[in-house]
């Protein structure tokens, strides 16, 4: 009897090729990027919802890049009108052991220098393949 293979035990999802090539410029030469995900930040979740069905109120929405390295993670600063996928500068490094999840559900919440932002699906398997490599397990 076969059984299929749990994520865990999975190989990790390879980033997206575009979003790491536009983040690299921002890392330490020589770092290689893991995983790479995008997430918005919000003063009220209610406000991120406006932004995401309407576009109203885009100034009030924060996006940012995650680029997780072997070393550390880098958030970078991004582009409002490209949706977080022109990153622009480097806000702030986190040590690799940091755990950006668990996530679930369409938008996912999570805490990254002190900002409550949402991480959508379909970076999710991004975010869990950063957390099992920096030792976390669900």
């Amino acid at each position: 009897m076969t059984s299929k293979p749990n994520r865990i035990t999975r190989r990790s999802p390879e980033p997206r090729k575009g979003l790491v090539q536009r983040s690299a410029p921002f890392l330490p030469p020589g770092s290689e990027i893991r995983q790479a995900f995008i997430y918005q930040t919000a003063p009220h979740f209610l406000l991120f919802i406006i932004v995401y069905l309407t576009g109203l109120s885009i100034f009030w929405v924060k996006y940012r890049c995650v680029a997780v390295a072997e070393d550390a993670i880098y958030v970078l600063e991004s582009a409002k009108l490209s949706g977080g996928g022109k990153p622009q500068r480097l806000l702030g490094t986190l040590p690799r052991h940091t755990q950006l999840g668990p996530v679930s559900k369409r938008w996912a919440q999570v805490t990254i220098l002190g900002e409550r932002g949402w991480v959508h699906q379909r970076f999710h398997d991004q975010v869990a393949a950063a957390d099992q490599e920096g030792g976390f397990t669900r």
